[in-house]
């Protein structure tokens, strides 16, 4: 089973908006991928319909419920032929990296042939530091996991003193852990964003509401554009 983990301590970031991108590009006809949603604050991937994505609650005050994670790992071993999008809350960030860690959970993955794969998201504006921060606390420590970052220009374009990430001391020291970079473009706010705001609000997939009689030709004609564009964006990092 091949893993795919969106985890980023802060919030509001577009974690959710990635695994639903993630979902909808590995889904075939035939097979969708497995979606789980552990965020006890925002569940927002559980209200993507077309995932059929299975609330779990991992969390016992501030700490991760140990049985409860324990039973997800024993589904993912016991799992043959399947992959499998999880999406973490904010919330769960610290107490989620300190269980994978303290049990080696990437190393008993890849002992049984399974796989896991992290992805974290870089975003520009006022959360850039706390995103890079949380990248950072990511590589040190999970460290036998590859990781994908995402770059979400959606509030700006992740420069800092006019350096782009891939510029920065940050990447420089965990670029071998980096697997791939993967770019959400900037769009204007008034068409595509608005469009793009439309679909993450009724939780629709890009298929659905290029179906739907509630979006205009026009509407679903940038929906059509910026699929392809994330798309491509994902193939080019063979998810």
């Amino acid at each position: 089973m091949q893993v795919e983990m969106i985890l980023q301590g802060k919030g509001g970031v577009g974690k959710s908006l990635i695994a639903s991108l993630l979902a909808q590009y590995i889904s075939t006809p035939d097979l969708k991928p497995l979606c789980l949603d552990t965020d006890p604050v925002n569940a927002t991937f559980s209200g993507y319909r077309a995932f059929d994505v299975e609330t779990l609650d991992i969390m016992e005050g501030d700490d991760i419920n140990p049985r409860t994670f324990d039973h997800l790992i024993e589904r993912i071993m016991t799992g043959s032929g399947e992959r499998m999008v999880i999406d973490n809350g904010a919330s769960t960030f610290v107490p989620l990296c300190s269980y994978l860690l303290q049990n080696d959970v990437a190393g008993l993955l890849t002992e049984a042939g399974h796989s896991i794969r992290l992805h974290s998201v870089i975003t520009g504006g006022q959360a850039l530091a706390d995103t890079i921060e949380g990248f950072s606390s990511l590589c040190r420590n999970i460290p036998a996991a590859p990781v994908v970052v995402w770059l979400n220009e959606y509030f700006g374009k992740a420069v800092h003193n006019g350096k782009g990430f891939e510029d920065s001391k940050v990447y420089d020291k965990h670029k071998g852990r980096v697997e791939a970079l993967v770019t959400i473009p900037a769009v204007k706010p008034e068409t595509f964003g608005l469009d793009m705001n439309k679909i993450m609000t009724r939780r629709l997939t890009f298929d659905e509401a290029v179906a739907s009689p509630d979006f205009t030709i026009m509407e679903r004609q940038r929906l059509k554009m910026m699929k392809r564009t994330l798309f491509a964006n994902m193939a080019k990092a063979n998810l």
